[in-house]
């Protein structure tokens, strides 16, 4: 880390928690984004202003300008642009040392195959249920965790789903892939914009916290006894809700599930 980073991170480095060597490991990560929206629009900033050294931002839309009342990464003369290219320019002038792999595809397996084993960490920035199984499935079969969250209207959840601890559920635990629930997407329902806003800048802090391995789920063959200590705990076998109307928030606990057909004793390898 030079001079010039050391200044640009200075508010971290301030930290008692954190140190050179926290940013060091923070510079030379990769992170995959998938979605470039109401999620991924926040997680991207935060990702690219703490110094995360690599990004690969996965959208195959366009911006609307419908989007600009949440999407914060996009701006109206961006309206017609690739959301992955908008955002490539908006953390290029945010920070220019990050480096940025847009890619305007829709993930679906093989892509995911492709690029979930080149990443630290996956952020599922995505709005429907069956992406987000196949983001599941993909970043287990990989071992990498995934950091999870959706809102809708005025409530919003966030978990990480970490297959290197051995008693943390994945995604398929807590909502089953047989067990669909009714589409609920913000265009057609509405979303509270603070609300999408905040779980995509906690979906980043998780990501930022494991990739730096300033929280108590590092990364390497340490994460199992280090779940079990340290000052910041990941969400890993925790999900918020969160209610925006009252800003209350519900925790739930939740366990690897035996049964599970992902990570579970019976899981069979996806097609």
């Amino acid at each position: 880390m030079d001079d010039d980073q050391r200044l640009r991170y200075s508010r971290h480095l301030l930290l008692d928690d954190w140190s050179e060597e926290a940013q060091d490991r923070l510079l030379q990560s990769h992170a995959l984004v998938i979605g470039a929206g109401g999620l991924g629009a926040p997680a991207l900033m935060y990702l690219a202003s703490a110094g995360v050294g690599r990004i690969t931002v996965v959208d195959h839309d366009v911006v609307d300008v419908t989007n600009l009342q949440r999407q914060i990464i996009h701006t109206t003369p961006r309206v017609g642009q690739t959301k992955v290219e908008s955002a490539a320019q908006a953390i290029a002038q945010l920070n220019p040392q990050v480096q940025v792999q847009p890619i305007a595809q829709a993930a679906d397996e093989a892509l995911l195959n492709q690029w979930v084993p080149q990443a630290d960490v996956v952020l599922d920035c995505t709005d429907r249920f069956a992406i987000r199984q196949l983001i599941n499935r993909i970043s287990h079969q990989h071992r990498v965790p995934l950091v999870s969250a959706s809102a809708v209207r005025f409530d919003g959840q966030i978990s990480v789903f970490d297959p290197r601890l051995p008693q943390a559920p994945c995604y398929a635990c807590l909502f089953p892939p047989d067990q669909p629930p009714e589409e609920t997407r913000c265009a057609m329902l509405g979303v509270f914009a603070p609300v999408v806003g905040m779980m995509g800048v906690m979906q980043a802090g998780e990501a930022i916290k494991l990739l730096a391995q300033i929280g108590s789920n590092a990364a390497g063959s340490n994460a199992a006894s280090n779940a079990t200590q340290g000052s910041h705990p990941s969400l890993a076998g925790r999900l918020l809700l969160l209610d925006g109307r009252s800003w209350t928030w519900t925790e739930l606990r939740a366990k690897r599930d035996p049964a599970c057909p992902v990570c579970g004793e019976i899981a069979t390898p996806g097609p």
